[in-house]
């Protein structure tokens, strides 16, 4: 590449123009894709489904050139015990997996028991502040309504 850009100079300064040359034509490709989805599309291509509803693709994994061991050890990476606990996995055209667990993690389980004792408590709450809302006033026997 380098070559074709400056030729046979070898010089600090003919590197700096390569390397000038080379992000000036990355950023031009990069807006020019943007502007246009449709070809960005094209050229990168659409998100493959390597597992779904808890089944691996071995169709999708080939045609991506995945192994399952591979696909495995991605998992384990991103804090699952195995392929097991993967409800579905996505490989973005950027090169992002996107998983997602079948079972709800620790996390989301102390989450939800959380947010139901909230709920529990603001239920109390709002009982309490009905009872005392009704109820009659301790020095003149009249309800504070």
């Amino acid at each position: 590449m380098q070559n074709a850009i400056i030729g046979d100079d070898n010089t600090v300064a003919g590197g700096l123009i390569g390397a000038f040359t080379l992000l000036f034509v990355n950023y031009l490709v990069v807006r020019y894709l943007f502007r246009h989805r449709r070809l960005d599309q094209i050229i990168e291509g659409k998100p493959s489904v390597l597992v779904k509803d808890g089944h691996v693709c071995k169709d999708a994994l080939a045609k991506e050139l995945i192994t399952i061991s591979e696909l495995k050890t991605l998992a384990r990476r991103q804090g699952f015990e195995g392929l097991h606990d993967v409800e579905s996995c996505i490989l973005e055209p950027g090169g992002a997996f996107i998983m997602k667990r079948k079972c709800p993690s620790d996390e989301e389980v102390k989450h939800e028991a959380l947010v139901t004792r909230l709920d529990a408590l603001a239920a109390q709450m709002a009982k309490l502040e009905s009872y005392f809302s009704t109820s009659p006033s301790p020095t003149t026997g009249r309800s504070s309504t």
